[in-house]
């Protein structure tokens, strides 16, 4: 009997909220049984929100040493986990799996598979689905299935009233996020873009716009400042993930590239008008595109031929839906 359940998923905060799915099927198939997740502790907040997760670890995502390795596993083992799913490949994750004695370890055939009993060929990078569903074939094989694949957090608004208060916000009803970066260069629409699709937003509709970023996209920022005067709020570096997924809450849209705030915004409901550049399987839409209803996929294979004035008749799309 399956009674303690261990998922591991320490990449960053995007690919990591799309396991949720997953974690519903797991509890549906074992509703008595405790899932704890082991996650980098960057997103720990977000994991302490899905409500299919009993108990949050942390592993940082960074190069261990064979005694931190060693170390781990044995705190693992004391938990006397029953079953384990992998869901970032992981050679470390593989390792202390085997060494935690967990007698049903489920993963992909890759970075010491063999270490794992019950595992799948990894063929993600063909992009033939989308990472909820890859996910799902994972618990799959600990017989969990579920027909709801939407994300979902428990949030809390009231964390984000001192900061709408702030930017003075009086109008929280009339809000657009844009997020104008990505983790991949290849990824990117240019910026200079962005900035023009906010100016047409700003001058042709009654909506104000937040920009949102994180610490290592704040370099950046600047560029979005002090051009559409008081139609425009720069929040880049001034919200953690919680605050994040309620600002979106707010939002009518966010307009983004692929990236991390993509996959918050579906959690909370929020359409988003998603930039991907196409001919990369593994980094299409139909693997990584916004789930929530709504919302709108551009593609084109280059980016920069994509003009603002294109993006900004389909924001007008989403916006009369």
């Amino acid at each position: 009997m399956i009674r303690k359940i261990l998922a591991f998923r320490n990449d960053r905060f995007g690919e990591f909220l799309l396991i949720i799915p997953a974690l519903r099927a797991l509890k549906q198939k074992y509703p008595e049984a405790k899932i704890t997740l082991v996650v980098d502790s960057y997103v720990k907040d977000l994991a302490h929100c899905i409500k299919y997760a009993d108990e949050v670890i942390i592993w940082d995502k960074r190069e261990h040493s064979w005694l931190e390795i060693f170390r781990y596993a044995i705190s693992l083992k004391k938990g006397k986990f029953d079953a384990c799913v992998v869901f970032n490949p992981s050679k470390e994750f593989n390792i202390i799996s085997f060494l935690a004695g967990i007698p049903i370890r489920v993963g992909y055939a890759r970075k010491m598979g063999h270490l794992l009993n019950r595992k799948i060929k990894d063929e993600k990078h063909l992009g033939l689905k989308h990472e909820v569903e890859y996910n799902l074939d994972l618990v799959n094989l600990l017989g969990a299935e579920t027909n709801d694949l939407t994300l979902s957090l428990e949030t809390n608004d009231g964390i984000i009233l001192n900061l709408l208060s702030q930017a003075k916000f009086n109008n929280v009803d009339n809000l657009i996020a844009i997020h104008p970066w990505t983790s991949d260069p290849i990824k990117q629409w240019p910026e200079k873009f962005f900035r023009v699709l906010a100016e047409l937003i700003s001058v042709k509709l009654d909506v104000k716009i937040i920009i949102v970023g994180a610490v290592d996209e704040s370099k950046s920022h600047e560029k979005f400042t002090g051009f559409v005067y008081n139609n425009l709020v720069d929040l880049t570096n001034k919200t953690d993930l919680l605050q994040l997924a309620a600002l979106l809450k707010k939002c009518k849209l966010l307009i983004s590239c692929d990236s991390g705030p993509v996959h918050l915004a579906s959690c909370v409901n929020t359409p988003v008008l998603a930039i991907f550049k196409s001919g990369m399987p593994g980094k299409s839409p139909l693997r990584w595109g916004p789930r929530s209803k709504g919302s709108i996929v551009i593609q084109k294979d280059d980016l920069a031929g994509l003009l603002p004035e294109e993006v900004f008749e389909k924001v007008k799309e989403v916006l009369k839906k």
